[in-house]
């Protein structure tokens, strides 16, 4: 979705009064100033009345015009304690087809957030659940290398600070998401990934949606 401001008009400024309940007339006035004003405010945001990514994101619009309502957990399948860079995974995607790494955000051993692909795009993490989706990969997920057939075998790998990171990048996206609901890739695949029960987890956390 492009940037919006008062004296905007056309399609996205109805898209806009939709979210916020206004007469869609298409027309970016001081009313509508004045709702978007208060929804920044609201979400924590600098309320300048313009309407850009962060506050799309906001009303549950990524950049591009992406509406997202699932954010979906995963593990990237690699032994414990080991570390796998972005460019790692990336190069993995790639061998498997992918125009990009699959995953909007990753998370190191370190509990680094590292950023993977756009939200702005759909991801290629979760089929049949990409385009509406947010991807999330802890690094790690299976067994130490010196297990035979660790390749087979699932494990929650997470360090405690990739546990307290995975804990806040799931509430910022629930809050840039409002509405959004948390999965684990295991609920839409018939895989372990991410090797943990995120419903279980959530409640364990404290994490309500």
């Amino acid at each position: 979705m492009t940037t919006l401001r008062r004296g905007s008009r056309g399609a996205e400024v109805k898209t806009l009064q939709r979210k916020l309940n206004l007469m869609a007339d298409g027309i970016f006035g001081p009313l509508t100033e004045e709702a978007v004003k208060e929804l920044q405010k609201a979400k924590g945001l600098t309320p300048d009345g313009v309407v850009g990514a962060r506050t799309w994101a906001a009303l549950g619009v990524a950049a591009g015009g992406r509406k997202v309502d699932e954010i979906i957990l995963h593990c990237t399948a690699t032994p414990e304690g080991e570390e796998f860079s972005n460019a790692q995974i990336k190069a993995a995607h790639l061998a498997r087809g992918f125009s990009d790494i699959g995953y909007h955000f990753i998370i190191g051993l370190n509990g680094e957030v590292r950023r993977g692909r756009s939200v702005a795009i759909a991801g290629a993490h979760c089929k049949g659940h990409n385009t509406r989706s947010i991807g999330i990969s802890y690094v790690g997920g299976c067994p130490p290398r010196t297990t035979p057939g660790w390749r087979d075998k699932s494990k929650d790998t997470r360090t405690p600070e990739q546990e307290a990171a995975l804990v806040k990048l799931v509430k910022e996206q629930l809050k840039q998401y409002p509405g959004a609901t948390v999965h684990g890739h295991n609920e839409f695949a018939n895989k372990a990934c991410p090797s943990f029960n995120v419903k279980t987890w959530l409640t364990k956390v404290g994490i309500k949606q």
